[in-house]
């Protein structure tokens, strides 16, 4: 390989939430969605130049950077986009709750398919939305869509958006184009708008291919909102930068109004510098780093087999999470979570993902190998002695 992936950075006392949450040195992290790599070359060059100009003002991104983001997803997703779609914002996550508020109002109701993200929960109440739940079907270790509840779900007169996690975190699913056109269909009949967090859509592994949602056709572009950044696939979450892509004018208005309201239409200068480089000058890092991913699943997925096959580990298509059920204990996935950190391991309990998610563990598998085979080993260790 190019890169070096198995390098072991030292990240603790710099102010990161993935390390610096405890003061013991002996923890090892593997929670919080971000990756243990250093950014490729490209990008950590062009961020050196912009701090040697020494002046970090308000930034205003040029055409370069919506010509980068338009190049990027039409030569590596086939979506096109147009440079005026493009809303930049500071996060996925503020970019939903904004959106959510552009379309929705009081009590109004959102679509999401738990387990799921946890944030997408904050995002509908904090907006005094409902939640409205399409549990996705649990399977033979996998999930798979329930169509038919998401027919009554999005046939409610209160249900305006629909939240599609696309690859799907926790579940670690990569929606198949006939999945999506399912969804789509079902919300254009239903009027319910399509917003698609699809900020893992770089992160998949052989043999699964990510669809852009709007990429179907007219009728599913006009009808979604999409939330994209560079943040998970090159680990730049701490710049703070990421985009939507809206087709509609009136919508996109409607976005933009709510998205100057909450203050979250800007970007720094250094995520600018590093979005431009990562989608100009990093697709052999990303190609790389997904290989190195790819060998970190097969290590765990071995591990479980072999080590610890009475807790089904779920089939990995897309991101770098993996989902692991651990029902067979009786325990609450906040009391496995604890023993585990007691072991030295931190892991995210499934609760925070919805009651769907109780019982299950997400497992960040972005560090260096050695790392994380030393992280599984605490776990075992933690299961045979406290379980």
């Amino acid at each position: 390989m190019k890169y070096d992936f198995d390098e072991i950075i030292q990240r603790r006392s710099t102010a990161s939430v993935k390390w610096d949450f405890t003061s013991d040195d002996s923890i090892i992290p593997l929670w919080v969605a971000d990756m243990d790599f250093k950014a490729a070359p490209p990008i950590i060059n062009a961020l050196k130049k912009r701090a040697e100009h020494g002046v970090f003002g308000y930034a205003l991104p040029p055409a370069g950077y919506y010509e980068a983001v338009c190049r990027w997803f039409k030569n590596k997703h086939g979506l096109q986009i147009r440079p005026g779609w493009i809303l930049p914002t500071t996060g996925v996550v503020a970019a939903l709750s904004t959106i959510i508020k552009a379309l929705c109002g009081p009590e109004d109701k959102v679509i999401i398919q738990t387990p799921v993200y946890n944030c997408f929960f904050s995002v509908i109440e904090n907006n005094s939305c409902q939640i409205l739940k399409n549990p996705l079907i649990y399977e033979s270790a996998s999930y798979r869509i329930d169509f038919e509840d998401l027919r009554k779900k999005a046939a409610d007169p209160h249900a305006k958006v629909m939240i599609l996690c696309n690859p799907h975190n926790p579940a670690g699913r990569v929606w198949s184009k006939s999945e999506l056109e399912q969804i789509g269909e079902i919300c254009r009949k239903n009027k319910v708008t399509v917003l698609a967090d699809e900020i893992h859509c770089e992160l998949t592994r052989p043999g699964f291919k990510y669809t852009p949602f709007a990429s179907l056709n007219e009728d599913f572009l006009l009808n979604s909102v999409t939330c994209t950044s560079p943040s998970k696939a090159f680990n730049l979450a701490g710049l703070q930068t990421a985009n939507i892509f809206c087709a509609d004018k009136e919508m996109r208005s409607k976005i933009e109004r709510a998205l100057h309201i909450n203050e979250t239409a800007s970007v720094g200068p250094f995520g600018i510098d590093a979005l431009i480089t990562a989608y100009d000058e990093c697709a052999d890092w990303l190609e790389e780093l997904n290989s190195y991913l790819d060998g970190n699943y097969l290590t765990l997925k071995s591990f479980f087999e072999k080590e610890m096959p009475d807790f089904p580990l779920t089939p990995l298509e897309g991101t770098y999470l993996a989902w692991v059920n651990c029902r067979k204990l009786k325990k609450s996935s906040l009391e496995i979570a604890e023993t585990l950190l007691k072991h030295g391991v931190r892991i995210n309990p499934g609760y925070i993902y919805g009651e769907d998610g109780e019982g299950f563990i997400r497992i960040n598998t972005a560090c260096p190998r050695a790392l994380l085979i030393e992280g599984l080993k605490r776990i075992k260790k933690a299961f045979r002695e406290s379980f």
